[in-house]
């Protein structure tokens, strides 16, 4: 049986499976400072690690953080062989659920070319904000 548990909290052995699932799926990057500590100063600050549980096994993980007026929706990533079973939805449902109690907007990005992610997110209402670049500057 799945289960989601909502993290404010991660401890190492919980952080190493996450990471694994987003070295799997592609979304780890030293350079994006994918890192615990990263991620529990981000929990520590009204953040969620959304963990997909099957027994003691992550399969998939979404890491939320918020400026008080929207949540993003970062990470989120199913373990290859556990895809295509509706964890996806389940998370990007739990996500959205937070989303509205805290009463904020849901943002995320996604590679044009993921069309798996795209076909998902959009049937869940999500909209393509045209017009609009995503820029960073990763070293300040």
């Amino acid at each position: 049986m799945i289960t989601i548990n909502r993290h404010q909290n991660v401890s190492q052995p919980e952080f190493e499976q996450v990471m694994q699932i987003w070295l799997q799926t592609g979304l780890a990057n030293p350079a994006r400072a994918d890192d615990r500590e990263t991620v529990q100063r981000t929990l520590d600050h009204g953040g969620c690690l959304l963990i997909a549980w099957e027994g003691e096994r992550a399969m998939g993980s979404s890491w939320l953080t918020h400026d008080f007026r929207r949540l993003y929706i970062h990470h989120m990533g199913v373990l290859p062989e556990f895809q295509n079973q509706g964890i996806g939805k389940a998370l990007l449902g739990e996500a959205l659920e937070i989303a509205h109690e805290l009463g904020y907007q849901a943002k995320l990005e996604v590679f044009e070319t993921n069309a798996k992610a795209l076909h998902l997110y959009y049937s869940f209402g999500f909209e393509n904000l045209e017009r609009y670049y995503t820029l960073i500057k990763r070293r300040v």
